[in-house]
């Protein structure tokens, strides 16, 4: 049992997404969480903050998501630059991007550079549907069947946590583990870095897939951030400038787990 309130951790930059808000798979007490935590210099939205997509079904709003649109609006209160770029669940901000309020910022997408001067692209990353070609199952993994999935996934570790074990990620194992869906990643990862190194940048920021990932493609640093409803995940610029990303579950919350960039390269 904590016998004090838990230090600040430090950062000078933290990039989240697809955090679904307005969404019953939503994991809005990580996030809150996370926020309380985690203190950066720079809070940077990626896209599908608010799930209007979801909310248009079916309107499901408990107080802790209100609580954590609370939470990034207090941030800019006391400093944090909070850069939000809309995503294609919430694309009806991107009618206002371009437009500030005080330390909030609108942007349909964002150049971040960061301490050691890398220059990364920021883009939700639906952008990059059009240019992957997929099959009608994955299409439909992106969107109907996912949710079936997400449901499926809380009721499978529903069971887990009654018999004392941890989290299991059935999306996550599903997207590993067939080939169409593995190909369809990689193809949106490429498309990805496309997009940086034809703009001269040294990598990308993105979402939208729910895969969070760090990968040297092409001599191009991909990075995806992940999500709030299945990995939890952030991408970190530490106060050194390096990149990391932390997976915050209920098990690791107490000290995220870093993941270095990895060395190995892809081809483009």
């Amino acid at each position: 049992m904590q016998s004090g309130p838990r230090p600040a951790i430090q950062v000078r930059t933290a990039f989240i997404s697809d955090i679904h808000l307005g969404s019953r798979d939503c994991r809005a007490d990580l996030v809150l969480d996370f926020l309380h935590r985690v203190q950066p210099e720079q809070l940077i939205l990626v896209g599908d903050i608010i799930d209007i997509w979801s909310l248009r079904r079916s309107f499901y709003w408990p107080q802790s998501h209100s609580d954590v649109l609370r939470t990034i609006l207090g941030k800019t209160k006391y400093g944090t630059r909070v850069i939000y770029v809309p995503g294609n669940h919430d694309e009806q901000f991107r009618q206002v991007c371009g437009i500030s309020f005080g330390n909030l910022e609108m942007h349909r997408e964002y150049v971040h550079e960061t301490l050691r001067g890398q220059q990364l692209l920021v883009m939700h990353g639906d952008e990059f549907d059009g240019a992957v070609r997929c099959n009608r199952w994955l299409l439909a993994l992106g969107s109907g069947l996912y949710d079936v999935v997400l449901g499926m996934n809380r009721a499978l570790n529903a069971l887990r946590h009654r018999f004392g074990y941890g989290y299991w990620s059935l999306a996550g194992y599903l997207k590993s583990r067939v080939g169409n869906a593995m190909s369809y990643v990689r193809s949106f990862e490429a498309a990805a870095a496309h997009a940086a190194r034809r703009r001269g940048l040294d990598g990308i920021v993105c979402g939208h897939i729910h895969r969070p990932e760090m990968a040297d493609i092409g001599g191009v640093l991909y990075c995806n951030d992940g999500d709030w409803v299945d990995s939890c995940s952030a991408l970190v610029e530490t106060r050194t400038g390096e990149l990391e990303l932390w997976h915050w579950t209920d098990a690791d919350r107490e000290m995220p787990l870093p993941q270095r960039v990895r060395t190995e390269a892809r081809a483009a």
